[in-house]
């Protein structure tokens, strides 16, 4: 579950919010491959599906018109509570029949909770809809809501608010919200609060439900491998006899003049982050079209404000907007060495703002941002996740038609409309800035740990079979192993293997690429930090194009090239020659500049200054110290490298028989692999391939060690152990099944169930391997209250001794070879997952239809493989553990 706070976990990526609908559609529309179904039932249940065979997957999502901004005054977080009750059962769907129903049909389900919008959305196999569909239906008629059950749901959501309150950028944007939208409803986000939420009672979320989840205020997607006219009909089938309701008022939302605020917020980030927020055109303005294309045009890089990076007086820099109806936030900001003056950056910024607002923006910008909103229309045909979103976005947000209406828009957008928003709106002395400042951690320092005790066993009843409904019962039906077509394979003469995977979705083409590196192994003693910046200067342009001529050229076909070790391109089919050009040309022939690199070098050793201060750097630096220590770059190691030393790490890393490169989408193989030769072919080698393996390190000790933030309300808990064995052990297949059921399935996993579902210790908590040819860690991650934190890690542990003395019931070890059969085909749900995934398999020198061998090898386990595999390889009691948290006269 998630709500639009979650967004603002990074200032630079926002989910855009969403906006009050009014009725779209009368009737019946033909389907077709660009001509969605759209259907409005007789109970005002508005149904949009969209045919796309990319693989045999469906994405449900059911939008309710409904969000923070509807929850009653003095109950903040109304909207994101009932989001949380509607996984806990409906009439006549028990939480334990969700949670098997999901497993079963190894979905991929969540939720989100925004402004005026709360979203569910669940991508299953396509044979799985149907079921969804029910599913849906079932919580749209009610939810069950009991007061006992709202009393254990309401602790994981105190923790999820610690956490979110945690998080500096968190904070940041919801000062914004607050600052540009006084005294609306926009001013709160969905969150809530934990005074608001121990008020609240089961009775007032089922009111809040019966209100606002009816037909008539919600919209349907359904986008995948479907047959739309006969998915139409089970909707009409399954939704047809819910009945709408009258809704309530919605809140008026009355701008008031923006009055000019400063924010000061001090963080436990590595640097300081300065912003300044403007209000621009909302969903419902006329001038919202423009006001996306000048938010696109303010963050080119080929802009000024980008070029503070290149100036050397930014580490990072964008501009970004979080639209609702009646406005938007957009805002400039930029992340900067801590001994630098924030008054001054913020100067800077405006500098270059009111310089756009009296010069005007330039017109290769607005052509080159609005070419890139149609390239990227294109490019949301790759994935059936991200059509689902783009037609929920445009008809349940913004009240279009369809996403198109949008792009249409885009394109009627001239350089004037452009440049009177920016008179309009990007004002000044009315904007909102906003500073974090980065507050220094204490050093780790050990932590006593506790007797854990084995008297008491805190684990629960094993799962048993759960009796479903009658029209879910064929959910539980055991899967078929799955087909998988193969990539085509080829290896130039100079050893780049090209792997290419045609797929007929939108008109464009996916390169991923990697050259296989290990800086811990290739590094020379004494250079570190050279890798991070040669990855950084690759974006500083090529031999022949600056770095402006070259993102102009990227800009003119409307791609993207991202540069280093780790590659890719995205571009449009007709411009796939160019872009392919342009890619060798940046991994090639990259320039290097002297300036650049001087800039960078100090960017780089100044970041390092800050980070190396951290409770962020101290916590994760001092759990890697104690199961596996590295070398690790700081200031002096990267101010003292050289053009030299970086030329030299260049030659030695970059070569093509260490490299795979992926082609996705609309391309034929011959066509791919005559590209790659036109491009790559005269790249070569020199000398014996390098080791790029780390060897397996020695079995860490236990140890536990303490870090305090003066920012943080909760406690955030790491825990690693290594383990003695790599990725062709024969407890490979057990040990990912046990995981599975440890933790993989979130709703039907055995630490969800015993540290949220029923004590409420944490809002969430995740278990996994990284496996490697050679090496293996084992962690888990959790956070919670301090007071809760031991109760959390007896019952952690306690799981995880019942994984090693008690088997698996067998419903569990149904239930997770299901699931993980079922994620195989889910996991060609897009041209990206398709490319990163093939990427992967060949880096790690894994057959690549290794997916298919998986389905097969998790059918073969059994509950003694499995007992035998947690016995065998993890040690409750070894866990290297750091805690980073508030310090001991904050800890309650």
């Amino acid at each position: 579950m998630n709500i639009s706070g979650k967004v603002y976990r990074s200032v630079r990526h926002l989910l855009v919010a969403v906006a009050i609908v009014c009725g779209l559609f009368a009737g019946a529309g033909a389907a077709g491959a660009d001509q969605p179904l759209k259907a409005t039932l007789e109970n005002g249940l508005r149904v949009v599906i969209v045919k796309d065979a990319l693989a045999p997957v469906a994405t449900v999502q059911m939008n309710y018109l409904v969000g923070g901004d509807e929850s009653p005054p003095g109950f903040p977080g109304t909207a994101h509570a009932l989001e949380h009750m509607m996984f806990r059962g409906s009439p006549g769907l028990s939480a334990d029949q969700l949670a098997t129903i999901s497993s079963a049909l190894g979905g991929r389900c969540n939720a989100e909770t925004q402004q005026t919008v709360t979203q569910y959305f669940c991508t299953v196999p396509t044979d799985g809809v149907a079921t969804i569909l029910r599913v849906e239906a079932a919580r749209m008629r009610g939810i069950l809501a009991a007061e006992s059950l709202w009393r254990e749901e309401r602790g994981a959501l105190e923790q999820e608010i610690d956490g979110d309150l945690s998080e500096p950028e968190y904070l940041l944007f919801s000062h914004l919200l607050k600052a540009l939208f006084a005294d609306t409803p926009y001013a709160r986000d969905p969150l809530g609060t934990r005074s608001s939420f121990r008020r609240t009672s089961g009775a007032m979320l089922k009111k809040f439900h019966h209100d606002w989840y009816a037909p008539n205020n919600a919209v349907l997607v359904v986008a995948g491998d479907v047959e739309p006219t006969g998915t139409l009909a089970d909707v009409r089938e399954i939704f047809g006899t819910i009945p709408p309701r009258p809704l309530p008022a919605r809140p008026a939302v009355d701008l008031k003049p923006l009055k000019g605020a400063s924010i000061t917020i001090a963080s436990n980030l590595s640097q300081k982050v300065a912003v300044v927020a403007y209000r621009l055109p909302g969903y419902d303005s006329p001038d919202f079209a423009a006001g996306e294309v000048l938010a696109d045009v303010l963050d080119s890089q080929r802009g000024n404000l980008y070029a503070l990076i290149s100036q050397g007086k930014a580490v990072d820099v964008r501009f970004d907007s979080y639209a609702l109806p009646k406005g938007a936030v957009g805002y400039a900001a930029v992340q900067f060495p801590g001994d630098d003056d924030a008054d001054v950056m913020v100067a800077a910024m405006k500098r270059i703002i009111a310089d756009y607002v009296k010069g005007g923006v330039p017109a290769e910008l607005v052509e080159a941002a609005k070419r890139r909103a149609a390239t990227d229309r294109e490019f949301s045909k790759n994935s059936i996740e991200g059509l689902a979103s783009d037609w929920s976005q445009a008809v349940a947000v913004e009240g279009r038609a369809s996403p198109d209406d949008d792009l249409g828009a885009i394109a009627r957008v001239t350089v004037e409309d452009v440049n009177r928003v920016a008179r309009t709106w990007l004002r000044n002395e009315t904007s909102v800035t906003a500073v974090l400042l980065p507050r220094a951690s204490g050093k780790p320092v050990p932590l006593a740990k506790k007797d854990p005790g084995r008297k008491e066993s805190l684990i629960p009843r094993r799962t048993e079979p759960v009796s479903l409904p009658p029209w879910a019962r064929a959910a539980a039906d055991f899967p078929a192993l799955p087909i998988l077509r193969p990539p085509v394979v080829s290896t130039l003469p100079n050893g780049l293997r090209i792997l290419v995977y045609p797929v007929n979705a939108g008109k464009s083409v996916e390169v991923y690429g990697r050259v296989a590196n290990e800086p811990d192994l290739q590094v020379p003693e004494g250079k570190e930090g050279v890798d991070d910046l040669l990855n950084t200067l690759f974006s500083y342009g090529t031999k022949n194009l600056d770095r402006i001529q070259f993102q102009k050229e990227l800009d003119d076909i409307a791609a993207d090239v991202t540069a280093g070790t780790d590659f890719s391109l995205k571009v449009p089919s007709e411009s796939l020659d160019r872009g392919m050009a342009l890619l060798a040309e940046n991994l090639l022939r990259p320039a290097f500049p002297a300036e650049a690199f001087r800039v960078t070098r100090g960017e780089i050793a100044g970041a390092l200054t800050g980070e190396q201060k951290s409770p962020a750097w101290f916590a994760k630096r001092t759990l890697a110290e104690s199961v596996n220590p590295l070398r690790y770059a700081t200031p002096a190691s990267v101010t003292a490298l050289s053009p030299d030393d970086l030329e030299a790490y260049y030659r030695k890393v970059f070569r093509p028989d260490m490299t795979t490169m992926v082609f996705v989408g609309d391309i034929e193989p011959d066509k791919a692999k005559a590209l790659a030769e036109k491009y790559f072919s005269a790249w070569t080698a020199e000398g014996a391939k390098p080791d790029a393996e780390l060897p397996a390190p020695p079995q860490n000790r236990a140890t536990s060690h303490f870090v305090p933030d003066e920012s943080r309300l909760q406690d955030e808990v790491m825990l690693m152990e290594t383990l003695s064995i790599s990725r062709d052990n024969p407890a490979y297949y057990p040990l990912q099944v046990g995981l599975h059921i440890l933790s993989g399935d979130y709703y039907s996993s055995r630490l969800y169930k015993s540290l949220r579902e029923k004590a409420g210790l944490v809002y969430s908590v995740e278990a996994g391997i990284e496996f490697r040819k050679k090496r293996s860690l084992f962690g888990v991650t959790f956070g919670c209250d301090p007071v809760k934190r031991d109760k959390a890690l007896a019952r952690l542990r306690q799981e995880l001794l019942d994984m090693q003395t008690r088997p698996v019931s067998l419903e569990e070890l149904r239930r997770a070879k299901a699931f993980l059969v079922r994620q195989v085909a889910l996991a060609y749900a897009s041209t990206e997952e398709i490319g990163r995934s093939l990427l992967d398999l060949s880096s790690e020198g894994l057959p690549l239809d290794e997916p298919v061998q998986a389905a097969r090898g998790y059918l073969g386990v059994t509950r003694d493989d499995i007992l035998s595999a947690f016995r065998s390889t993890i040690r409750p009691d070894g866990f290297a553990q750091v805690v980073w948290g508030p310090p001991p006269k904050r800890r309650q």
